[in-house]
């Protein structure tokens, strides 16, 4: 259950973290895995590497997915060099804290333009593949920090907008794209171990207090992000579209 074998994905923000776990995860299952990166090449060549030597196909890819143009060629070399792109994970995002006071147009957009419109541009590039083939799997990345789920969170009024933006995106996209035989999913991580959440993790009492929160009393890794992400880009999640599934160590349930 739930090979890749053959498949060809592109996971965005492949270089560490999350991306880098699905990148990982999806190669194992026996995917071709493009791992974009925007700035550290070297951290995705890493990545390429160690895919490589598992036995499986990898290559880096650059882009900065909030410019359209870089995402049109990224896509398009990836689709050439593979033959076709079936799996579309769109993980590369940022974070940054700021009071709502202090916050900034600039601020702003450059969180909006990477998390939420770096995925549409992705999307709008990848679905003509997708369609052509009559089938693929689009994994957007959103986050329990949402909206709608009964927590907030403070100094992230942008991340937290554009999150939001993923899963009503996903939710739409769903209606659209499905009856072309393409799914449109998206995961929602908790608190994970990243190098995100430094700032979190490296405070004893704050990661005491979110812990508290969380049933499985410990942050997640990336490889529990990549699980479902293997999940949603296999056969066995055929019937699965415009979903959002939270993988947050029981975090909403508490």
């Amino acid at each position: 259950m739930f090979s890749l074998k053959g498949k060809k994905a592109l996971v965005t923000g492949a270089s560490r973290g999350i991306g880098k776990g699905i990148a990982l995860a999806f190669a194992r299952q026996g995917a071709m895995v493009a791992v974009n990166y925007r700035a550290n090449e070297a951290m995705a060549q890493e990545v390429v590497e160690e895919i490589k030597k598992m036995g499986g196909s990898a290559m880096a890819v650059k882009a900065d997915v909030s410019q359209k143009q870089e995402v049109d060629m990224m896509v398009s070399k990836v689709a050439s060099e593979f033959g076709g792109i079936d799996i579309l994970a769109n993980n590369a995002g940022i974070v940054a804290y700021r009071p709502f006071a202090q916050m900034e147009e600039a601020d702003w957009d450059q969180v909006l333009d990477t998390n939420l419109k770096g995925q549409f541009f992705c999307i709008k590039a990848v679905a003509p593949y997708m369609e052509k083939q009559g089938k693929g799997r689009i994994i957007n990345l959103s986050s329990i920090a949402s909206g709608g789920v009964g927590v907030g969170f403070l100094n992230l009024a942008h991340y937290c907008a554009s999150k939001g933006g993923v899963v009503a995106l996903t939710e739409e996209l769903a209606l659209e794209l499905t009856p072309k035989g393409i799914n449109v999913n998206a995961i929602a991580p908790g608190a994970i171990d990243t190098d995100m959440s430094k700032a979190v993790a490296s405070n004893p009492e704050v990661l005491k207090g979110l812990l508290a929160r969380v049933p499985k009393g410990r942050l997640g890794k990336p490889e529990d992000i990549a699980a479902m992400a293997v999940f949603l880009a296999s056969d066995e999640a055929d019937y699965c579209t415009g979903a959002v599934f939270y993988v947050d160590g029981g975090w909403l349930a508490s």
